[in-house]
């Protein structure tokens, strides 16, 4: 395979070919620890937070085009290197690196399906060895397209082309687990939890697309809408992000910051 023809959500049995290829860069987003123990082969790591920025209790915002910029430029990511993220629990923090490498424009990117999960448990190689990226020089400026702010939310409460996607947990979602100022949703928002996109029997792969399409559907989220996903940071939605991306969407988007800033603010409206 060559590495202008990767898939979004690439199978670990497609991994193989493609490691050690110099324009593909495969990035473990998973505990520092967890890395430390085993990776996959040729794997650098990422820490999660290098990655969010925070303005206290807004948490999970995007970092700035210049923290950006350096960032990208350590870890050698030129505008030819595919991206290739996973993490060990799921994709959630895979899925942040790879909604935030779309913000600057940098498309070259998939997610490993079933991340390390799926790597360890049906045996594949790993190793111990520390990897450290080729540094590069690359500017990137922040692409609004992937973005939603508060007030795009506000100014599009009530508009039928756009869905506001919840994927907290139901009990965050009814305000019963309450992780700001105030609990409950955004008015209108379609509760589909993150986790609901996972197949467990399938070592946390994606399910089947057409499974994962006819539940949004049945729930209002169709393609032709605007998706703007959400959870409390936008580290699980960003999970979600990826998903719809991935099932042909197009115009989906991702509020960083999420509940911490709605939830925290005593201005917006709370269902």
């Amino acid at each position: 395979m060559n590495h202008t023809d990767i898939p979004l959500i690439l199978e670990p049995d497609a991994l193989k070919p493609l490691l050690g290829q110099s324009n593909v860069l495969l990035v473990d987003l998973s505990q520092g620890e967890s890395y430390i123990k085993q990776h996959l082969p040729g794997a650098v790591f990422l820490e999660y937070t290098w990655i969010v920025d925070s303005d206290k209790p807004r948490m999970g915002l995007l970092p700035d085009a210049a923290r950006l910029s350096r960032l990208l430029s350590a870890y050698g990511i030129s505008e030819d290197t595919h991206v290739i993220a996973y993490d060990d629990e799921g994709g959630g923090r895979a899925c942040r690196f790879l909604y935030t490498l779309d913000c600057v424009g940098h498309t070259r990117f998939s997610l490993l399906n079933g991340g390390l999960y799926a790597w360890l448990h049906e045996g594949r190689a790993t190793e111990q060895a520390i990897h450290f990226p080729k540094a590069t020089q690359r500017e990137v400026t922040l692409n609004s397209g992937p973005i939603a702010d508060k007030q795009f939310i506000l100014d599009h409460l009530y508009d039928q082309k756009v869905v506001v996607l919840d994927t907290r947990s139901p009990q965050e979602y009814m305000g019963t687990k309450v992780f700001a100022a105030r609990g409950g949703h955004i008015p209108g928002a379609v509760h589909y939890e993150w986790t609901r996109a996972m197949d467990e029997h399938r070592n946390l792969r994606l399910k089947p697309a057409e499974e994962i399409k006819q539940t949004l559907a049945a729930e209002g989220v169709t393609p032709d809408k605007t998706i703007v996903c959400h959870c409390q940071s936008h580290h699980r939605s960003a999970h979600t992000y990826i998903v719809l991306k991935s099932l042909g969407y197009v115009k989906v988007k991702g509020y960083p910051g999420s509940w911490s800033e709605w939830g925290n603010d005593p201005t917006t409206p709370v269902e």
